[in-house]
Protein backbone atom coordinates (compact mmCIF):
# COMPACT_ATOMS: atom_id res chain seq x y z
CA UNK A 1 0.00 0.00 0.00
CA UNK A 2 2.95 2.45 1.22
CA UNK A 3 4.41 1.56 -2.59
CA UNK A 4 1.48 2.32 -4.43
CA UNK A 5 1.27 6.03 -2.53
CA UNK A 6 4.91 6.52 -3.15
CA UNK A 7 4.98 5.20 -6.80
CA UNK A 8 1.87 7.92 -7.34
CA UNK A 9 3.26 10.59 -5.68
CA UNK A 10 6.28 10.25 -7.59
CA UNK A 11 4.63 10.33 -11.00
CA UNK A 12 3.31 13.42 -11.64
CA UNK A 13 7.18 14.95 -10.06
CA UNK A 14 8.42 15.74 -14.18
CA UNK A 15 4.82 16.96 -14.59
CA UNK A 16 4.58 19.89 -11.10
CA UNK A 17 8.39 20.68 -12.55
CA UNK A 18 7.62 21.11 -15.95
CA UNK A 19 4.48 23.26 -14.98
CA UNK A 20 6.50 25.64 -12.95
CA UNK A 21 9.00 26.22 -15.20
CA UNK A 22 6.24 27.26 -17.92
CA UNK A 23 4.71 29.52 -14.90
CA UNK A 24 7.86 31.18 -14.34
CA UNK A 25 8.65 31.83 -18.46
CA UNK A 26 4.96 33.32 -18.46
CA UNK A 27 5.55 35.46 -15.82
CA UNK A 28 8.76 36.51 -17.18
CA UNK A 29 7.79 37.34 -20.62
CA UNK A 30 4.42 39.44 -18.65
CA UNK A 31 6.74 41.38 -16.65
CA UNK A 32 9.46 42.08 -19.44
CA UNK A 33 7.34 42.40 -22.73
CA UNK A 34 4.41 43.89 -21.06
CA UNK A 35 5.42 45.22 -18.13
CA UNK A 36 8.14 47.63 -19.27
CA UNK A 37 6.73 49.00 -22.32
CA UNK A 38 4.58 52.10 -21.95
CA UNK A 39 1.00 50.96 -22.56
CA UNK A 40 1.48 47.73 -21.89
CA UNK A 41 -1.28 45.50 -22.52
CA UNK A 42 -3.24 48.46 -23.84
CA UNK A 43 -1.54 48.38 -27.28
CA UNK A 44 -2.34 44.30 -27.67
CA UNK A 45 -5.81 45.87 -27.72
CA UNK A 46 -5.45 49.49 -29.76
CA UNK A 47 -3.25 47.38 -32.40
CA UNK A 48 -5.98 45.22 -34.09
CA UNK A 49 -8.70 47.96 -33.01
CA UNK A 50 -7.16 50.55 -35.27
CA UNK A 51 -6.51 48.21 -38.48
CA UNK A 52 -10.13 47.23 -38.15
CA UNK A 53 -11.23 50.77 -38.10
CA UNK A 54 -9.10 51.58 -41.08
CA UNK A 55 -10.16 49.12 -43.15
CA UNK A 56 -14.01 49.47 -42.28
CA UNK A 57 -13.54 53.10 -42.72
CA UNK A 58 -11.69 52.48 -46.20
CA UNK A 59 -14.60 49.97 -47.47
CA UNK A 60 -17.28 51.86 -46.90
CA UNK A 61 -16.06 54.95 -48.69
CA UNK A 62 -16.49 52.21 -51.83
CA UNK A 63 -19.01 50.38 -50.57
CA UNK A 64 -22.78 51.50 -49.17
CA UNK A 65 -22.97 48.44 -47.08
CA UNK A 66 -20.79 45.41 -46.08
CA UNK A 67 -20.53 42.25 -47.79
CA UNK A 68 -23.17 40.65 -44.92
CA UNK A 69 -24.70 42.68 -42.17
CA UNK A 70 -24.90 46.26 -41.58
CA UNK A 71 -21.92 46.90 -39.36
CA UNK A 72 -18.45 47.42 -41.79
CA UNK A 73 -16.86 47.06 -38.17
CA UNK A 74 -18.06 43.87 -37.00
CA UNK A 75 -17.49 42.56 -40.79
CA UNK A 76 -14.06 43.53 -40.97
CA UNK A 77 -13.57 42.05 -37.37
CA UNK A 78 -14.60 38.77 -37.21
CA UNK A 79 -12.02 38.37 -40.28
CA UNK A 80 -9.22 40.46 -38.63
CA UNK A 81 -9.30 38.47 -36.07
CA UNK A 82 -8.99 35.46 -36.35
CA UNK A 83 -5.85 36.23 -39.01
CA UNK A 84 -4.54 38.28 -35.90
CA UNK A 85 -4.66 34.85 -33.75
CA UNK A 86 -2.88 33.03 -36.29
CA UNK A 87 0.09 35.40 -37.26
CA UNK A 88 0.66 36.26 -33.40
CA UNK A 89 0.85 32.66 -32.26
CA UNK A 90 2.89 31.74 -35.39
CA UNK A 91 5.18 34.28 -34.95
CA UNK A 92 5.62 34.72 -30.84
CA UNK A 93 6.11 31.18 -30.87
CA UNK A 94 8.16 30.90 -33.37
CA UNK A 95 10.33 33.17 -31.27
CA UNK A 96 10.08 31.40 -28.21
CA UNK A 97 13.30 29.56 -28.06
CA UNK A 98 15.40 32.84 -28.57
CA UNK A 99 13.61 34.91 -26.15
CA UNK A 100 14.08 32.24 -23.35
CA UNK A 101 17.64 31.25 -24.96
CA UNK A 102 19.42 32.20 -21.73
CA UNK A 103 17.16 30.20 -19.29
CA UNK A 104 17.01 27.17 -21.69
CA UNK A 105 20.68 26.45 -20.59
CA UNK A 106 19.25 24.85 -17.05
CA UNK A 107 18.52 21.66 -17.00
CA UNK A 108 14.67 22.22 -15.15
CA UNK A 109 13.60 24.39 -18.15
CA UNK A 110 13.02 22.46 -21.24
CA UNK A 111 12.92 23.66 -24.85
CA UNK A 112 8.95 22.47 -24.57
CA UNK A 113 8.23 24.49 -21.23
CA UNK A 114 9.27 27.82 -23.62
CA UNK A 115 7.10 26.96 -26.22
CA UNK A 116 4.27 26.25 -24.65
CA UNK A 117 4.40 29.32 -22.23
CA UNK A 118 4.58 31.66 -25.10
CA UNK A 119 2.01 30.09 -26.29
CA UNK A 120 -0.54 29.74 -23.85
CA UNK A 121 0.40 33.81 -22.35
CA UNK A 122 -0.32 34.87 -26.31
CA UNK A 123 -3.12 32.97 -26.70
CA UNK A 124 -4.81 34.36 -23.41
CA UNK A 125 -4.10 37.56 -24.87
CA UNK A 126 -5.38 37.73 -28.23
CA UNK A 127 -8.44 35.89 -26.63
CA UNK A 128 -9.51 38.59 -24.38
CA UNK A 129 -8.55 41.07 -26.99
CA UNK A 130 -11.11 39.78 -29.25
CA UNK A 131 -13.75 39.20 -27.28
CA UNK A 132 -13.26 42.97 -26.11
CA UNK A 133 -13.30 44.02 -29.47
CA UNK A 134 -15.81 41.72 -30.74
CA UNK A 135 -18.42 42.64 -27.58
CA UNK A 136 -17.22 45.97 -27.81
CA UNK A 137 -18.59 46.48 -31.43
CA UNK A 138 -22.01 44.73 -31.16
CA UNK A 139 -22.52 46.82 -27.79
CA UNK A 140 -21.34 50.28 -29.46
CA UNK A 141 -23.23 49.52 -32.84
CA UNK A 142 -26.18 48.48 -31.18
CA UNK A 143 -26.08 45.28 -33.05
CA UNK A 144 -28.69 42.58 -32.86
CA UNK A 145 -27.98 39.36 -33.75
CA UNK A 146 -27.88 35.85 -32.63
CA UNK A 147 -24.74 34.69 -31.84
CA UNK A 148 -23.81 30.96 -32.50
CA UNK A 149 -21.23 29.85 -29.74
CA UNK A 150 -20.05 26.49 -32.05
CA UNK A 151 -18.59 27.89 -34.29
CA UNK A 152 -16.97 31.05 -32.80
CA UNK A 153 -14.80 28.76 -30.45
CA UNK A 154 -14.13 26.27 -33.23
CA UNK A 155 -12.71 28.97 -35.43
CA UNK A 156 -10.87 30.81 -32.39
CA UNK A 157 -9.32 27.11 -31.71
CA UNK A 158 -8.54 25.92 -34.90
CA UNK A 159 -6.51 29.53 -35.56
CA UNK A 160 -4.41 29.01 -32.21
CA UNK A 161 -3.87 25.30 -33.89
CA UNK A 162 -2.92 26.65 -36.54
CA UNK A 163 -0.74 29.83 -34.45
CA UNK A 164 1.14 26.99 -32.70
CA UNK A 165 1.70 24.42 -35.67
CA UNK A 166 3.07 27.00 -38.46
CA UNK A 167 4.84 28.42 -34.39
CA UNK A 168 6.69 25.20 -33.87
CA UNK A 169 8.07 25.17 -37.49
CA UNK A 170 9.15 29.05 -36.98
CA UNK A 171 10.55 28.18 -33.74
CA UNK A 172 13.11 25.83 -35.40
CA UNK A 173 13.32 27.68 -38.95
CA UNK A 174 14.42 31.20 -37.13
CA UNK A 175 17.00 29.87 -34.89
CA UNK A 176 18.48 27.41 -37.80
CA UNK A 177 17.37 29.96 -40.79
CA UNK A 178 17.77 33.78 -39.68
CA UNK A 179 16.94 35.13 -43.01
CA UNK A 180 13.39 32.78 -42.45
CA UNK A 181 12.07 36.00 -40.11
CA UNK A 182 12.24 38.16 -43.00
CA UNK A 183 10.89 35.97 -44.87
CA UNK A 184 7.53 35.43 -42.22
CA UNK A 185 7.13 38.98 -42.27
CA UNK A 186 6.65 39.29 -46.09
CA UNK A 187 4.71 36.10 -46.56
CA UNK A 188 2.09 37.03 -43.65
CA UNK A 189 1.89 40.80 -44.92
CA UNK A 190 -1.02 40.05 -47.77
CA UNK A 191 -2.83 36.91 -45.81
CA UNK A 192 -5.66 39.98 -44.69
CA UNK A 193 -6.53 39.85 -48.93
CA UNK A 194 -6.03 36.30 -49.82
CA UNK A 195 -7.92 34.88 -46.03
CA UNK A 196 -11.49 36.42 -46.31
CA UNK A 197 -11.14 39.56 -44.33
CA UNK A 198 -12.87 41.84 -46.60
CA UNK A 199 -14.31 39.87 -48.85
CA UNK A 200 -16.29 36.94 -48.44
CA UNK A 201 -15.11 33.60 -50.33
CA UNK A 202 -18.54 33.64 -52.00
CA UNK A 203 -17.92 36.96 -53.86
CA UNK A 204 -14.55 35.56 -55.20
CA UNK A 205 -14.08 34.80 -59.00
CA UNK A 206 -14.53 30.89 -59.60
CA UNK A 207 -10.79 30.72 -60.78
CA UNK A 208 -9.70 32.68 -57.78
CA UNK A 209 -11.64 30.40 -55.34
CA UNK A 210 -9.77 27.10 -56.79
CA UNK A 211 -6.49 28.73 -55.81
CA UNK A 212 -7.46 30.23 -52.32
CA UNK A 213 -9.59 27.68 -50.71
CA UNK A 214 -6.39 26.13 -49.95
CA UNK A 215 -5.63 29.00 -47.67
CA UNK A 216 -6.72 27.47 -44.19
CA UNK A 217 -7.33 31.01 -43.13
CA UNK A 218 -9.78 31.63 -45.52
CA UNK A 219 -12.05 28.20 -43.67
CA UNK A 220 -11.53 29.83 -40.53
CA UNK A 221 -12.81 33.53 -41.24
CA UNK A 222 -15.81 32.08 -42.90
CA UNK A 223 -16.33 29.42 -39.81
CA UNK A 224 -16.17 33.28 -37.51
CA UNK A 225 -18.71 34.70 -39.80
CA UNK A 226 -20.91 31.69 -39.56
CA UNK A 227 -21.22 32.15 -35.84
CA UNK A 228 -21.93 35.77 -35.72
CA UNK A 229 -24.52 36.00 -38.89
CA UNK A 230 -27.20 33.39 -38.75
CA UNK A 231 -28.49 33.43 -42.73
CA UNK A 232 -24.50 32.71 -43.11
CA UNK A 233 -23.80 28.80 -44.02
CA UNK A 234 -20.73 28.69 -45.85
CA UNK A 235 -19.86 25.50 -47.40
CA UNK A 236 -16.71 25.24 -48.81
CA UNK A 237 -15.43 24.93 -45.16
CA UNK A 238 -13.01 21.91 -44.11
CA UNK A 239 -11.73 20.77 -40.69
CA UNK A 240 -10.11 18.35 -42.18
CA UNK A 241 -7.91 20.12 -44.34
CA UNK A 242 -7.50 22.78 -41.17
CA UNK A 243 -6.81 20.53 -39.04
CA UNK A 244 -4.08 18.65 -41.58
CA UNK A 245 -2.67 22.61 -42.35
CA UNK A 246 -2.13 22.77 -38.61
CA UNK A 247 -0.87 19.27 -37.10
CA UNK A 248 1.55 18.82 -39.96
CA UNK A 249 4.07 21.67 -38.97
CA UNK A 250 2.94 21.02 -35.72
CA UNK A 251 4.59 17.46 -35.80
CA UNK A 252 7.30 18.64 -38.20
CA UNK A 253 8.78 21.50 -36.02
CA UNK A 254 8.59 19.59 -32.90
CA UNK A 255 10.52 16.43 -33.76
CA UNK A 256 13.29 18.99 -35.32
CA UNK A 257 13.56 20.82 -32.49
CA UNK A 258 13.52 17.59 -30.65
CA UNK A 259 16.92 16.33 -32.19
CA UNK A 260 18.43 19.74 -32.95
CA UNK A 261 17.70 21.54 -29.72
CA UNK A 262 20.85 21.74 -28.34
CA UNK A 263 22.94 22.50 -31.84
CA UNK A 264 20.93 25.18 -31.63
CA UNK A 265 21.21 26.19 -28.16
CA UNK A 266 25.15 26.75 -28.35
CA UNK A 267 25.53 27.21 -31.94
Amino acid sequence: MSQSVSDTRGLPSATRSSLRAVAALVLREMSTRYGRTPGGYLWAILEPLGMIIILSFAWSLLARTPSMGTSFLLFKATGFMVLQTFTVLGGQVGHALTFSKPLLRYPRVAWIDAVMARFLLNALVVYVVTFLILSGIILYEDIDTLLRWGPIFLAMGLAAMLGLGVGCLNAYLFMRFPVWQQIWSILTRPLFLISGVIILYEDIPPFAQAILWYNPLLHLTGLMRDGFYPMYRPDYISLVFVLTCALTPMVLGLLLLRRHRRTLLYR
